[in-house]
């Protein structure tokens, strides 16, 4: 074993100790981060090219802060995003539901589709979609100005701003002139019970931006608002997806009634074979 390595298997155990949901995988992409290499070649640095900095980012890290704000990049299916203080990071979780979006995309007949991101944080979810729907526009709206700004900055990295927009704005009120016409309609808002604070991760209570996260005592308040949205925005025959918390998932299909056009509301699983987000379309005319 070569220095650097040792180093990562100390630094795994520090960051046990600490609490850290995966030591191990933390461990090892922070030396990959300082060394400037991948975490499959982290055998490859030699002694002498210890950084020292490595062991600040560890004390950092067991300190609780996320690790994506300490290396300042986050993956999302096939995206480098750029993240930081001011800005919710995206989860794996969140990749399955912009699966589903994507499929549902590619399976409609419709030539350049529409499609709304409310709640865009980094811009995760909407440049996504631009970058596999490729003939896709997509509004992707943010009322937070930090975290618009990390949308921005994205969004401009990525090559497809010309078919991606940010708006700043409140997803309860954001674009009245599409009313109607929006194809798909995807959201990861704020879901977590303001009861549930002491629960939360000290990574996401600590760091994640509040506005990001609380959402009411039961933490469906903003996904009750989105009912109105959906309705307000989408074209006859549209479609919907909103990510939700653990236990949710049984409360919100009778946020979406039939009796207010609402057609095929279904929980999706995610990754964990959990109940992760909820999919609906509006009824045709």
């Amino acid at each position: 074993m070569n220095f650097l390595l040792d180093e990562v298997a100390r630094a795994t155990l520090r960051l046990a100790e600490a609490g850290v949901a995966s030591p191990r995988a933390d461990a090892e992409e922070l030396a990959a981060f300082v060394h400037g290499v991948r975490r499959g070649e982290l055998h490859s640095v030699a002694d002498g090219d210890f950084d020292a900095l490595y062991w600040e980012c560890v004390a950092r890290r067991a300190a609780r802060e996320p690790l994506q704000h300490i290396t300042g990049r986050a993956y999302f299916r096939y995206l480098e995003l750029s993240v930081g203080p001011g800005v919710f990071v995206p989860r794996p979780e969140t990749e399955i539901m912009v699966g589903w979006a994507i499929e549902t995309l590619r399976a409609m007949d419709v030539a350049d589709p529409l499609v709304v991101d409310l709640g865009t944080g980094s811009g995760a979810i909407a440049i996504s979609i631009a970058q596999e729907v490729p003939r896709s526009r997509v509004h992707a709206v943010e009322l937070d100005p930090d975290a618009l700004a990390w949308a921005r900055r994205n969004i401009d990295a990525s090559g497809h701003a010309d078919r991606v927009t940010a708006h700043h704005a409140d997803m309860r009120t954001a674009l009245p002139a599409l009313g109607g016409r929006v194809d798909l309609l995807i959201s990861n808002p704020p879901y977590v019970p303001t009861e549930d604070a002491h629960r939360i991760p000290p990574e996401v209570r600590n760091f994640d931006p509040a506005p990001a996260l609380w959402s009411g005592g039961d933490g469906l308040d903003m996904i009750r608002e989105l009912e109105h949205v959906g309705r307000r925005l989408l074209r006859p025959g549209g479609a919907m997806a909103i990510e939700h918390g653990d236990g949710q998932g049984i409360d919100i299909p009778r946020l979406f009634p039939e009796e207010l056009g609402w057609r095929d509301v279904r929980n999706r699983k995610d990754l964990a074979h959990r109940d992760r987000f909820v999919v609906m379309r509006r009824a045709d005319d």
